[in-house]
């Protein structure tokens, strides 16, 4: 199993770089790295619109391997765990218990003198 997660990690580095460099060498608005390879020039190895869709359809394909190696390695990294017995709440008691009942029913009067805080 883990050998298949290393296969889907070496998969999404490679998508991921190749998403990268296609990103940006497609044409876009300005003068950008598209330009600079002759985007939208009729003499181009791809013709006029040719290169647009071939790297539009390689971003997609990249694309769909980079999610496709994500979700292999999410659920290769998945460890099966046995059930745990109980869990944190069977350490809850439901039980409550009443406050400490004081030797006399009077309220205490508070200290007057600084004598009679304790320390």
């Amino acid at each position: 199993m883990q050998f298949m997660v290393t296969i889907a990690v070496v998969l999404q580095i490679i998508s991921a770089i190749a998403i990268i460099v296609l990103v940006l060498l497609q044409h876009g608005k300005g003068a950008d790295m598209g330009a600079a390879f002759g985007g939208g020039a009729s003499g181009s190895l791809f013709g006029a619109t040719g290169s647009a869709n071939f790297l539009s359809r390689s971003t997609a394909i990249a694309a769909t391997v980079f999610f496709c190696s994500t979700l292999a390695i999410t659920l290769g990294s998945q460890v099966k765990r046995a059930p745990v017995a109980g869990g944190v709440l069977t350490t809850v008691t439901t039980e409550q218990t009443a406050p400490a009942q004081t030797s006399t029913d009077k309220p205490v009067a508070p200290a007057t003198r600084s004598s009679e805080i304790p320390q």
